[in-house]
């Protein structure tokens, strides 16, 4: 399943909206991401049409089984990656944003083996 990173911090910002508000719309999208909302009602446009999100009769967003599957496994990254930057002696700030860059990019291999180190140091 290839996706790109940028769709990638969408479904992941979906769901972290979902989980601190309840919903999501558009707007708080583009409000959380930085982004204008004519960049944002492109990618959902996208994203619907990939079958990654769905528009309720309100026009919230709601993720599918599909695009649920990639919000959960990037935002689990994220919070694993600043996690270990933090423990390490990196400021909270700066670790959440090398995280939001690596968790991208970083194979499951590798990223395994940083849970395996994470769990076992725990």
């Amino acid at each position: 399943m290839q996706i790109l990173e940028s769709a990638e911090d969408y479904l992941e910002s979906i769901l972290m909206l979902k989980e601190k508000n309840g919903y999501v719309r558009s707007i708080d999208v583009a409000t959380e991401l930085g982004v204008t909302r004519p960049s944002v009602s492109y990618a959902m446009k996208r994203l619907r049409e990939n079958g990654y999100i769905l528009f309720d009769e309100s026009d919230r967003i709601s993720l599918t089984d599909k695009g649920l599957e990639i919000a959960e496994k990037i935002y689990t990254r994220h919070k694993v990656l600043t996690k270990i930057l933090v423990d390490i002696g990196v400021d909270e700030e700066t670790a959440r944003e090398d995280a939001c860059k690596i968790e991208h990019d970083i194979s499951q291999k590798s990223f395994d083996a940083l849970l395996k180190h994470l769990y076992k140091n725990s």
